[in-house]
Parts: structure tokens; C-alpha cells; sequence
């Protein structure tokens, strides 16, 4: 008899860490940047309608793909890395877009290796205490033709000291 509950125990514990397992839900973020890439610059519209950040898209967790967008320097400069994620080998493209405060754009395409960096080239401060904002977009197409926009976040200018 305890040999029996034993057993139904030691099954029912398997099961329940296996379903543990296969529920779990996987990191479903976004994704972009790369070592190599093409820069284009492009006068905008309105920069204070353009600095308004605006919902990203949710990933399928199963071609999910991450990507950090770093803290504006002193210099302006602003480091996107690609993380990587499940749906790494689908990516087809990575794009970066950056607009300025005063309204102009730079975009870059990127690749699609884990750990790839770029840096963008955002606004500098002019030595006032409050930092002059940017905004950072980035959009990955996979190849089954969908295109989800991963981040959408503003980088303010940091002073020193």
C-alpha cells in the first residue's frame, strides 16, 4: 500500500514540475541593434508632438526578441544593444529611429546578432540644468512579414557634476 502512494505521489510531482516548466512565460520584450547599419538624417515636424512616446507592440512569446536602449552620456550619445530571445534566427531587419528636440531624425538598420551595439547620436545639453529630451524607436521585421515596434522610450540629456 505505501509503495502504491508512493508511486502516485513521486507521478503527480513529476507531472507538476513539468507543466511548471512548459508554462512558464518567457521574456516578450523587444528588439534592436547591431554592429553594421545605414544612417539617414531627415528634417521632421513638430518636435513637441514628435517626443511623445506611444504604446509598443506584444511579441508572440514564441519570436520574442529583446533590446535595451541605454542612458543619453554627457556627449549625447545613446547605446542600443540587442539582447536576443527566442525569435532570433527570424529577425529580418532591426530599425532604430532617434528624433532630436529640435524635430530631426537619424535612422538606423541594424543586425540581429546577440550582444550587437550601436550608438546614436542624440542631442547635446547646452549646459543648463534641465536636459534636452530625445526619443528612441525601435521596430524589428520578422520574416514571416510582421513588423512590431519593440520600444518607444525619451532619453534626457544628463549634466555632469
Amino acid at each position: 500500500m505505501k509503495t502504491r502512494m508512493l508511486i502516485v505521489v513521486a507521478l503527480l510531482l513529476g507531472i507538476a514540475i513539468a507543466l511548471a516548466g512548459c508554462t512558464s512565460s518567457g521574456t516578450s520584450s523587444s528588439a534592436a541593434s547591431g554592429s553594421s547599419g545605414t544612417a539617414a538624417t531627415s528634417s521632421g515636424g513638430s518636435a513637441s508632438s514628435s517626443l511623445t512616446t506611444s504604446p509598443t507592440d506584444a511579441m508572440p512569446d514564441n519570436i520574442a526578441v529583446t533590446v535595451t536602449v541605454g542612458e543619453k552620456d554627457y556627449l549625447g550619445k545613446i547605446p542600443v544593444t540587442f539582447d536576443g530571445g527566442q525569435g532570433q534566427v527570424n529577425v529580418k531587419t532591426i530599425t532604430c529611429t532617434l528624433t532630436r528636440t529640435d524635430g530631426t531624425t537619424q535612422t538606423l538598420t541594424l543586425g540581429s546578432n546577440k550582444g550587437d551595439t550601436i550608438s546614436l547620436d542624440g542631442t547635446r545639453g547646452s549646459g543648463s540644468l534641465t536636459g534636452q529630451t530625445d526619443r528612441v524607436q525601435v521596430s524589428v521585421s520578422m520574416n514571416n512579414g510582421n513588423t512590431y515596434k519593440i520600444a518607444d522610450v525619451l532619453r534626457e540629456y544628463r549634466t555632469r557634476g
